[in-house]
C-alpha cells in the first residue's frame, strides 16, 4: 500500500510539472515542454522495459543515482544519442528534481540528491557556421521568383536575415505582428521563453513582404501565418530545413569555391546577421536585444573574429598602411504503459 502512494506522489508532480509548471510558472515554449516529456516518457519506457517496473510503480526512492546513469547510458548506447542529448535529458531531471524537492521535500529529496550526483557529458563544442556576405545574396538569388514557392522561399530567407530570426520564430509568424510604416516597419517576434522582442526590418524587405502578403490575399487576415507550406497553413522547422538544405546543395553546384562549410542551417542565418551585425561595428548590447538573448555572455560568442573577419581586417590593414596597393525522439516499443499526460503536445 505504501508502495503505491509513493508511486502516485510522483506521477502526480510529474503531471502537475509537464502539463502546467513549465508553461505557466516558466513560461516555456510548447517545443520546449514536449522535450521534457519525452524526457520521462524515455525514462519510463527504461524503467519498463530494462528494469521492468510500470509507470505506476516508480517512485522518487526507485530512482537511484545507479538507475539514473543506467538510464543515460541506455541512452547513450541503445538508442545512440549523442553527449549533447544525453545532457539535455539530464538537465531536464535536474530541474524536475528541484522543482519536486520544493513541493515535497521529504518525498523527492533522495531523488534530488540522486540526480545532482550525476555529472554532465563533455561534448565536443559545435562549430558555428555563418554564411558570408557574398554568400547570402547568392542564397537569397536562388529561389524561382516566377513560382509561388520560390517567392515564399525568398521572402522567408530575406526575413530571416533582416532579424536574425529563429526558424520556430518564423513559423510562429502571423500577420498581425508586423507594423508596415512608410519607414521603420517592425516585427514583434516571441522567441524562447516566450519572451518578445521588437525588430526594424529595412524598407526594402518590408516593402518585398508587403507585395507577397497582397499577393496571397492574407494582408487584411491578422492571425494567419506569414510562411505556409504546400500541405499546411503553418510551416513547420523541418520544412524550412529542407529549404535551406535545397537552396544550399543548389548554390554550391554553381558556385564550387563557397559554401565550404559540411553543413548549413536555418540557424546558420542567424548566425550570419549576429556575426555581420558586430563586423559592421553594431555594439555587442544591442545585438543581445535584437537578437533575444537572455544574457550577454550567449552574444558574446559572435566576438570570437571569424577567419574571414580577420583576413578583411589585416588586408585593409595592408592597403591602408603599407605602400600600394560568415527530434523528438520516438520511443520505441508499445507505447501503453506511458502515462496520457506525456503523450502528445
Amino acid at each position: 500500500m505504501r508502495r503505491k502512494n509513493e508511486s502516485s506522489v510522483f506521477l502526480g508532480h510529474l503531471e502537475y510539472f509537464v502539463s502546467t509548471y513549465l508553461l505557466e510558472s516558466k513560461g516555456l515554449s510548447p517545443n520546449t515542454v514536449l522535450s521534457y516529456k519525452t524526457t520521462f516518457m524515455l525514462l519510463i519506457t527504461f524503467m519498463y522495459s530494462i528494469k521492468g517496473i510500470e509507470a505506476d510503480k516508480i517512485t522518487f526512492q526507485s530512482l537511484t543515482a545507479d538507475i539514473i546513469s543506467d538510464f543515460l547510458n541506455w541512452l547513450e548506447n541503445e538508442r545512440n544519442c549523442s553527449a549533447s542529448t544525453k545532457n539535455q535529458r539530464l538537465s531536464a531531471l535536474y530541474s524536475f528534481s528541484a522543482y519536486a524537492q520544493n513541493r515535497d521535500f521529504d518525498a523527492a529529496s533522495a531523488f534530488r540528491n540522486s540526480v545532482i550526483k550525476i555529472p554532465s557529458k563533455k561534448s565536443p563544442k559545435k562549430k558555428r557556421v555563418a554564411f558570408t556576405v557574398e554568400e547570402v545574396k547568392i542564397i537569397m538569388s536562388m529561389p524561382d521568383q516566377n513560382k509561388e514557392t520560390g517567392l515564399r522561399d525568398t521572402v522567408l530567407l530575406i526575413i530571416m536575415y533582416a532579424t536574425g530570426a529563429r526558424a520556430q520564430e518564423m513559423c510562429d509568424l502571423i500577420v498581425r505582428k508586423i507594423q508596415f510604416r512608410d519607414t521603420n516597419t517592425t516585427i514583434d517576434i516571441v522567441g524562447k521563453g516566450r519572451k518578445a522582442r521588437r525588430v526594424r526590418i529595412p524598407d526594402h524587405c518590408a516593402q518585398m513582404l508587403k507585395k507577397y502578403l497582397v499577393r496571397r490575399g492574407i494582408e487584411h487576415q491578422s492571425d494567419r501565418y506569414v510562411f505556409s507550406s504546400q500541405t499546411h497553413e503553418q510551416m513547420t522547422v523541418s520544412c524550412i530545413e529542407a529549404i535551406f538544405k535545397k537552396y544550399v546543395t543548389k548554390a554550391r553546384g554553381k558556385h564550387t569555391n563557397l559554401f565550404q562549410e559540411e553543413s548549413y542551417s536555418p540557424h546558420s542565418m542567424r548566425h550570419t546577421t549576429a556575426q555581420h551585425m558586430l563586423e559592421a561595428g553594431v555594439p555587442l548590447m544591442v545585438i543581445k536585444s535584437f537578437l533575444g538573448h537572455a544574457s550577454v555572455q550567449t552574444t558574446q560568442i559572435y566576438a570570437e573574429s571569424t577567419q574571414a573577419a580577420i583576413d578583411k581586417n589585416v588586408k585593409e590593414w595592408n592597403e591602408r598602411n603599407f605602400p600600394r596597393d560568415f527530434h523528438i525522439e520516438k520511443t520505441k516499443g508499445n507505447s501503453t504503459y506511458i502515462p496520457d499526460f506525456l503523450k502528445g503536445k
